[in-house]
């Protein structure tokens, strides 16, 4: 840090900030930091147990109008219309089911259309995680119509959607930031899938991997503790098991084994592919209808209801579809029309802009391919060592891996809702090899591709943000001057025509009592708009704030964003100022971090240490030489 004031060290010295204001205002702002992120904590458990209960309302509205439905009995008393006596008459009931949502869509908001976390996705990435808070009510009450009239979904995609319009409800109601907002929203989804699951930490991982695109810990812990609210509620009111438990216990498999669960995972993956080809060509095909779009659900739910009449396994929710997959309790017919008829019916529903979701749907087409798979594999290959349980468990989580490449999701999804912890490998192998096939052969997923289409690119990557490793420390330089805020304008500029190249800096400006009045940059002070007479602490217009060198960037960037200032002075522990950070200075750290993640570096050269090597036994065998 330049001193013009540098003829007496006396004169240097009294010049310096109180180090006592410096700590006080980096409590302050640690304080409020800790502070909020205990208030969007305590509110995410809040609407994590709304989220919990709303749950349980909309599982009774399934139930509900699934039995005044398929069955004439105003009961909630769970009942599949997969064992209705309707005949053909099943034909009409998801068409009109189709009618009511349609007419809610119209007459409501379009936002209960689809299956809710691609519309989540597009508010956070475009709105500020701002969604209709009318959604709230709309979306689990369309989705149980819906369902309850036969839709192929599952109740946790409504619920998840739910969920994230209730934390964003919560978030506009309330004076917070949109980040936190955004942390609210994910909170409210996760808690709704924990809720249903009861798998908290794939709930976690799911809000991570679609919805936050970051790993923190203002937004992990807020998020975990919502899904821990959810999980507990869960075993309140659906029961302490695990949802999809299995008939008999999973036995660790075999090397081989493992293998070929990942190569079904390879398959998967290509299935999956296919599976979100279908069902957005079958959404294409609705934008091409002539037919005003209010009405396509209706014509959806034709479709579902005729699949039903000959499938009527595929209606409704089917989460006995998937612990039969579990439990080995199938027919090769009841896996033929799972993995095809299953897949026909939700993507005509979902491509029809009806409510519903994607997770129950994808496990089951997914459980159903996986079970075929591995029936294939063991009639051709006796010695592989497969089980079709574990086939059905691996090709499910395959295919939820694949098609919305939340790998970690769809790995720790399979484990927590069955309780086996034995599928582990099998299922990370198939995994991994899902999401390497999507990887390379479909640039956007089941997640994101209606956004991508509207322009709305969705980040992929997390790694390590390039400013939180660095500190201030690290890059600040030697800018700026400290004067005492009574100079007049006329001796500044005078002191700053004698320093050469200062008028690119700042001046540090210090009070009476020598504490840190502002920053003004030298620009200002040699223009010809400000009196020679006016003192220097007149141009201070905010209130100063500092950032330490152990500090990291992305806190002083966070500091800056909050003050409202692009310049910021660096103090040590004693007050001492060191130097002034700018945006300026921050800019060149990320082409930096893009340049060193485009150079090719060999760390260990075979070519150099051979010839070391061959150097080092040359010397040896001359100084045995010598030695004789």
């Amino acid at each position: 840090m330049k001193n013009v004031e540098h003829s007496e060290k006396e004169s240097a010295a009294s010049e310096l900030p109180n180090p006592g204001l410096i700590d006080r205002d980096r409590v302050r702002r640690k304080a409020n930091t800790n502070a909020r992120l205990i208030k969007i904590a305590s509110l995410a458990v809040l609407i994590a147990a709304c989220a919990t209960f709303t749950a349980k309302i909309l599982v009774f509205l399934i139930e509900l109008f699934t039995g005044i439905s398929f069955y004439g009995s105003f009961s909630a008393g769970h009942s599949s219309p997969a064992f209705n006596s309707l005949g053909l008459f099943v034909v009409i009931v998801p068409a009109i089911g189709g009618i009511a949502v349609g007419l809610m869509a119209f007459y409501g908001s379009k936002a209960i259309r689809g299956h809710g976390i691609p519309e989540a996705m597009e508010q956070i990435l475009t709105n500020q995680s701002k969604i209709n808070p009318i959604v709230t009510i709309l979306k689990p009450l369309s989705s149980a119509i819906s369902i309850g009239t036969g839709g192929p979904f599952g109740a946790e995609g409504p619920i998840i959607a739910t969920g994230g319009a209730l934390g964003s409800t919560i978030g506009q109601l309330l004076k917070i930031t949109h980040h936190e907002r955004k942390i609210l929203l994910a909170a409210g989804a996760a808690a709704g899938m924990a809720a249903i699951f009861g798998s908290p930490i794939a709930a976690t991982f799911l809000a991570i991997e679609l919805l936050l695109f970051e790993f923190s810990p203002r937004s992990i812990i807020p998020v975990s503790l919502a899904c821990i609210t959810g999980a507990a509620g869960h075993r309140l009111l659906f029961g302490a098991g695990p949802i999809f438990a299995m008939s008999h216990p999973i036995a660790p498999p075999s090397v081989t084994a493992i293998a070929v669960y990942g190569s079904i995972g390879i398959l998967i993956g290509f299935a999956s592919i296919l599976v979100t080809k279908i069902v957005y060509y079958i959404e294409d095909g609705f934008e091409k209808m002539p037919v005003h779009w209010m009405w396509w659900p209706a014509i959806g739910g034709l479709a579902v209801g005729f699949v039903g009449y000959f499938a009527p396994k595929t209606l409704g929710v089917g989460y006995e579809n998937i612990r039969d997959l579990l439990s080995e309790s199938f027919t090769l017919r009841i896996l033929l029309s799972l993995s095809l008829l299953k897949l026909v019916s939700w993507a005509v529903a979902l491509g029809s802009g009806t409510s519903g979701g994607t997770l129950a749907p994808l496990l089951t087409i997914g459980g159903a391919a996986g079970a075929l798979i591995g029936i294939v594999i063991k009639y051709l290959f006796p010695g592989s060592g497969i089980t079709l349980p574990l086939a059905a468990l691996v090709g499910m989580s395959a295919m939820f891996a694949g098609a919305s490449r939340a790998v970690i999701t769809a790995v720790i999804f399979a484990v927590e809702t069955t309780g086996q912890p034995n599928s582990l490998l099998p299922v990370l192998a198939s995994c991994i090899a899902a999401y390497f096939v999507s990887f390379l052969f479909m640039e956007n997923t089941i997640m994101t591709e209606k956004i991508a289409r509207r322009g709305v690119k969705t980040p992929h990557s997390y790694e390590p943000d390039v400013l939180e490793k660095t500190t201030v420390g690290e890059i600040v330089g030697e800018n700026g001057l400290i004067l005492h805020e009574s100079k007049t304008i006329s001796d500044v500029r005078d002191q700053l025509k004698n320093e050469p190249g200062s008028s690119d800096d700042y001046v540090v400006v210090v009070s009476e009592t020598n504490a840190i009045r502002g920053i003004v940059s030298s620009a200002l002070i040699l223009s010809d708009r400000l009196g020679d007479q006016l003192p220097l602490g007149s141009l201070v217009k905010h209130h100063h704030i500092s950032v330490g060198p152990d500090e990291s960037l992305r806190s002083a960037v966070e500091t800056m964003a909050e003050e409202k200032v692009d310049v910021l002075a660096v103090t040590t522990k004693e007050g001492e100022v060191i130097g002034v950070l700018t945006y300026k200075d921050i800019l060149p750290i990320y082409r930096e971090g893009g340049d060193e993640k485009r150079k090719e570096h060999q760390t260990i050269s075979l070519k150099r240490r051979g010839l070391r090597m061959l150097s080092r036994a040359r010397s040896i065998l001359s100084d045995v030489d010598s030695r004789r």
